[in-house]
């Protein structure tokens, strides 16, 4: 019989929270898989949930910055240890501090679109319209890039054309067009394969003619000063380095093995209307504009390297 005296309910001590609805082992082994600001998020806790999700960028980041024989153990150490303490968290959130009511991104329904769906459409929109990370692939523009350098590309730099989308969709023109200009280092799609980006350094532009005479750069008949800047050894190939002038005053550096190889004296181009002339810094062995590149329509040129992060050095360093 009942004297409304409400009875003791004693604490919630096993799997689940009364209140809650939330498994404190489930809520742990979620914080363990997926993170503290998944399992935060799932239990309702929003600024947590915010909070961890910038600490975990701001190691993601740092990450990025890691350069040696352990890097992939200091980064699974990091992973593990961030995740771990997602885990603890998780748990006595789920055992401690119940919730009576739930708001729509702690159900699954929303924790999958926020913490899975939603980062793989805010990258994907970042690198159609803003950053886009490149791998270098060869040596073909040393001293500037080497073969496994990581670069960041502006995609903004010349406007938005039919090229700045990861899928070609036709259209002709460009919008917020930006024309590039002489010594931009430049990622375009090669003419006759439009499905194969190539980087080079931008040095004529319509109307210029450009010509090689000696390893020395000439645009529209005047000689482009360089000067000695020391060596560079990449793969056992030692390289003379010349930091090169354009008439606009901007400097950039280029190496040479020799100044008599096959593209060091060349005829006189003269760049078409609507077409770009590019050369790779390293001048003896790069596939540009000398040979079976030719000239590149404006349009093929959708973006402009702005930093480098060295694969050999571990640095970054901005491009001129």
């Amino acid at each position: 019989m009942s004297h409304g005296i409400p009875a003791i309910q004693p604490r919630p001590s096993g799997w689940r929270h009364a209140l809650t609805g939330r498994y404190p082992a489930a809520a742990a082994t979620l914080g363990l898989l997926f993170g503290p600001a998944v399992v935060m998020a799932y239990l309702g806790r929003g600024w947590w949930a915010v909070a961890y999700f910038v600490i975990g960028f701001s190691l993601n980041f740092i990450q990025v910055l890691i350069e040696g024989p352990n890097t992939l153990l200091v980064t699974g150490l990091i992973l593990v240890g961030f995740n771990t303490i997602g885990a603890i968290h998780g748990y006595r959130a789920a055992r401690d501090y119940p919730r009576e009511n739930y708001p729509l991104y702690a159900r699954w329904y929303g924790v999958i679109p926020i913490f899975f769906v939603l980062p793989i459409v805010v990258v994907s929109l970042f690198k159609s319209i803003a950053y886009q990370p490149f791998t270098i692939p060869s040596n073909s523009n040393v001293p500037t890039l080497e073969s496994g350098d990581y670069a960041i590309a502006s995609k903004f730099a010349y406007g938005y054309g039919r090229y700045s989308l990861p899928v070609d969709l036709g259209f002709e023109g460009s919008l917020f067009h930006r024309s590039p200009t002489r010594g931009d280092v430049v990622i375009f799609k090669l003419p006759d394969n439009p499905s194969t980006d190539y980087v080079k350094r931008l040095v004529g532009l319509p109307g210029d003619r450009v010509q090689l005479k000696g390893g020395s750069l000439f645009l529209n008949g005047q000689l482009v000063p360089r000067e000695p800047a020391g060596t560079t050894t990449v793969d056992s190939e030692v390289f003379q380095v010349f930091r090169e002038t354009i008439a606009s005053g901007r400097s950039y550096d280029v190496a040479e093995l020799s100044d008599n190889s096959r593209g060091d004296n060349t005829r006189e181009f003269t760049v078409p209307d609507g077409q770009l002339f590019f050369l790779g810094d390293n001048r003896d062995n790069s596939v540009d504009s000398r040979y079976d590149v030719g000239y590149v329509p404006i349009e093929n040129a959708y973006a402009k390297v702005v930093l480098v992060y060295s694969n050999r050095t571990g640095s970054w360093h901005w491009v001129d």
